[in-house]
């Protein structure tokens, strides 16, 4: 069993995009992803410095399109699928349930709302590696800080503000090590309200069908199967914490054996070679990858006596 999963913000890279659009009609795809979006996404995917990307207005979009391209390029029907944050935008769209163009003038909109929320304070996140995930929790808990994303695998990303998040860089968990993020804001926090609030009114104009295939919800890892509640969780989402560990959960449950994560590739694909052993896993990286991923997908698709051990 295949699931596709689209990676959230922090993912980006300087020029990451750019042997995507070597890719016939990639740059066409691109042009029109970038007038729904309302930015110029073929010059912040390969030219842009890292600041230019961190912007939480730009970062969003960019990661939907890269999503959108390179899971076109590799033309697959996984069994599920599932995105981690803002990448449930790309997985909604590789499910049916919006359109890419909607699906770019939505996560626009995410992208403005959530950057005026964090510019109200100066906030942050930090991930936490390692620790017992209980104490974890208390010490966060103790700083005033949310546990915005449990991601599994022993890593728990912390948000609050500045103040909070210096805190915990001074007075870490007991044998945890503590990683400042390129993230902008206090993302999956009561910070966020203000943006939920501008989703919440822009979700009625969207065209939404239900999925295809299942789609797994960062919410509670739970397949959601009518497109009028994943886009309920996507616009709550802003403000509730990303339980990703249960995502995982879920394709330990439903069986899934393989796992290939969309451009720009890399940080899911890791916490699953941690938390679940046993699972193929490949990251789309650039274009040079796509023929590992097909490899990849042709033995899953393979009968199991015909499997390379």
């Amino acid at each position: 069993m295949l699931v596709l999963v689209a990676p959230g913000q922090g993912a980006q890279t300087p020029g990451f995009l750019a042997p995507w659009l070597e890719l016939p009609g990639a740059a066409d795809r691109l042009a029109d992803l970038s007038v729904a979006a309302g930015l110029d996404l073929a010059h912040f995917g390969t030219k842009a410095d890292a600041d230019g990307i961190r912007d939480t207005k730009v970062a969003q979009p960019l990661l939907v399109a890269a999503g959108l391209l390179s899971a076109g390029a590799l033309n697959v029907s996984p069994s599920l699928v599932a995105g981690h944050s803002v990448g449930e935008i790309t997985a909604a769209v590789l499910a049916g349930v919006l359109d890419p163009v909607e699906a770019m003038t939505f996560v626009a909109a995410r992208g403005r709302a959530m950057a005026d929320a964090a510019a109200v304070t100066e906030t942050g996140m930090s991930a936490v590696l390692g620790g017992e995930q209980d104490a974890v929790l208390a010490h966060l808990a103790g700083l005033g800080l949310t546990p915005a994303n449990i991601n599994g695998a022993g890593q728990i990303v912390a948000a609050g503000t500045v103040d909070q998040l210096a805190a915990l860089a001074a007075d870490k968990p007991e044998k945890a090590r503590v990683i400042p993020l390129k993230v902008a804001g206090a993302f999956h926090t009561a910070h966020m309200a203000p943006a939920v609030a501008t989703l919440d009114a822009l979700a009625p104009s969207l065209n939404v069908t239900d999925p295809r295939l299942p789609y797994v919800s960062n919410a509670d890892g739970q397949v959601v199967d009518t497109g009028a509640e994943i886009v309920r969780r996507l616009v709550a989402q802003v403000s509730n914490p990303v339980r990703w560990d249960l995502c995982m959960e879920t394709f330990t449950r439903l069986g899934v054996t393989t796992i290939i994560e969309v451009s720009p590739g890399g940080t899911l694909v890791g916490l699953a070679k941690r938390a679940l052993p046993g699972v193929r896993t490949l990251a789309l990286k650039t274009p040079e990858d796509l023929d590992a991923a097909r490899a990849l997908i042709a033995a899953e698709d393979a009968p199991a006596e015909d499997r390379a051990e």
